[in-house]
C-alpha cells in the first residue's frame, strides 16, 4: 500500500500533486533494463507529464523523449535532451515548431499528411538542411478505449491512411530535403488487452514490405505507445506489464538488420507515481446523498470530467473502520466536477486529506486557471525531509 507522510503535508497549500519518486525511478528501470536487454530504444511521451523534475529522471534514465509541440521541445531541450533524443509527433506543427526542430537537429519527424510533408520539405530547403521523416501510419486497428483517446482507426484526424500511403511515399523519396527513414504507429492509449497490439505487429510488417516495394529505406520502426496502468488497483499493480509489452513486439515483427525498434510510453511511466491531494472542506448532506466536496477540482484533474474517467480515491487522514458512502466533488461551478459517485470511504471528517490515486499522468500537465484558481503545485516525495 501506498504510504503518504501527512504529517509533512500540512506545510503546504492544497490542492497539491504529490509524486513518490522511488516508485518512478523503479518503474523507469524496469523499462531501462528491458530497453536494453532487448536492444530496442524508448521515448518518453511527455504529453503525459512534463513536470521538470520528471523529465530530470527521465533523462537520468536515459531514455528520449517523443513531443508533440515546441513548447514540449523547447522542455525538451532546457531539460538537457540532446536532438537526437527527440521525436516530433503531431497533426499541425506550425512554421516555428517545425523550425525549431530543425534548429535543434532532432532525430525525427513523425509526419501525418501530405501537406505537412511538402511544408517540411520548404522549411528544411530554406534552411539546407534534411529533415529525417518517419510517415505515422493509420492502421485502422480499434484499441477499445475511450473514443477520445483512440488515434488509429478510419476517420481519426491522426496518420496517413493506407490507400494515401503510397502517394506519401513516392513524394517524400523524390523531396531533396526530406530523408524518409522512418515508420509510426499509435493506436491508442490506456490499451489493457494485449489483442490490438499483436494486430498491429501484422500492420507494421504488411507495411514495411510495402515501403520496401516502393524503396523506402526504413531504419526506425516506431510503435508508439498505449500501455495502460490499473487505475482501480494502483498498489497492486504499481509497475505496469512491460515484459509482456515488450514481448508482444519482439516475437510479432521480424525486423530486418539496420532497422531499429522505438517505443513511446507515457502514462505507463508516470501514471502510477502521481497522486492528487486535496483537504476536505465540508462535508454536506442532502436529500438521500453525502457530498465531501473538496478544495481540488476539475481544473487540477480534468480526466474525470473529460473522459469519465475514474481515480481510487483514498481517504488518507482516518483512522476509522466504520465506512459511508459519498459523491466526492470539487468547488468549480460545473455539475462535472466531480470525481466520483458512491464512493466507500472510511468517515470523512473536515479537514481529513484525501488522495486521487494514479494521477501521474494527465493530471498536473492538464490542469488549468479555470474559475481563477491558482495552478496546483506539485511535491517529489524525496524532499519532504530536506
Amino acid at each position: 500500500m501506498a504510504i503518504f507522510p501527512i504529517e509533512e503535508f500540512d506545510k503546504y497549500e492544497t490542492p497539491f500533486y504529490y509524486y513518490d519518486v522511488e516508485l518512478l525511478k523503479r518503474t523507469l528501470s524496469a523499462v531501462g533494463n528491458m530497453a536494453r536487454n532487448s536492444g530496442c530504444h524508448v521515448h518518453y511521451a511527455m504529453k503525459a507529464n512534463a513536470n521538470p523534475r520528471i523529465l530530470a529522471l527521465v533523462k537520468e534514465a536515459g531514455m528520449g523523449v517523443d513531443c508533440v509541440s515546441g513548447g514540449e521541445i523547447s522542455a525538451a531541450l532546457e531539460a538537457g535532451f540532446e536532438g537526437s533524443k527527440i521525436m516530433f509527433a503531431g497533426v499541425g506543427k506550425a512554421d516555428k515548431e517545425i523550425e525549431l526542430a530543425l534548429d535543434a537537429n532532432i532525430r525525427c519527424f513523425n509526419v501525418e499528411s501530405l501537406p505537412e510533408l511538402i511544408n517540411i520539405n520548404e522549411i528544411a530547403k530554406r534552411k539546407s538542411v534534411m529533415a529525417r521523416v518517419a510517415v505515422r501510419v493509420n492502421p485502422n486497428i480499434d484499441a477499445h478505449t475511450h473514443h477520445y483517446i483512440t488515434t488509429g482507426v478510419n476517420g481519426n484526424k491522426f496518420g496517413i491512411e493506407l490507400e494515401d500511403l503510397d502517394e506519401f511515399v513516392n513524394t517524400a523519396l523524390v523531396s531533396e530535403n526530406i530523408d524518409l527513414c522512418g515508420v509510426h504507429f499509435h493506436i491508442g492509449s490506456q490499451i489493457l488487452d494485449k489483442e490490438p497490439f499483436k494486430a498491429l505487429c501484422g500492420k507494421v510488417e504488411d507495411v514495411l514490405a510495402r515501403l520496401e516495394r516502393l524503396g523506402a529505406l526504413i531504419t526506425i520502426v516506431d510503435v508508439g505507445g498505449g500501455l495502460g496502468i490499473d487505475y482501480d488497483a494502483p498498489d497492486e499493480h504499481p509497475i505496469p506489464d512491460f515484459e509482456n509489452y515488450f514481448q508482444i513486439f519482439e516475437n510479432g515483427l521480424r525486423l530486418k538488420p539496420g532497422q531499429e525498434l522505438h517505443f513511446e510510453p507515457g502514462r505507463a511511466l508516470v501514471g502510477q507515481c502521481g497522486s492528487l491531494i486535496t483537504k476536505v472542506l465540508y462535508v454536506k448532506e442532502s436529500i438521500g446523498r453525502k457530498f465531501v466536496i473538496v478544495d481540488g477540482g476539475m481544473n487540477d484533474l480534468i480526466r474525470p470530467a473529460l473522459y469519465q474517467a475514474h481515480h481510487k480515491i483514498e481517504n488518507i487522514s482516518s483512522v476509522s473502520h466504520v465506512d459511508d458512502i459519498y459523491d466526492v466533488v470539487g468547488p468549480i461551478c460545473e455539475s462535472s466536477d466531480c470525481f466520483g459517485t458512491d464512493e466507500r470511504l472510511p468517515i470523512v471528517s473536515r479537514g481529513d486529506y484525501l488522495a486521487l490515486r494514479s494521477a501521474g499522468a494527465y493530471g498536473e500537465v492538464m490542469a488549468s486557471s479555470y474559475n481563477c484558481r491558482p495552478l496546483p503545485r506539485s511535491i517529489f516525495s524525496d524532499d519532504l525531509y530536506l
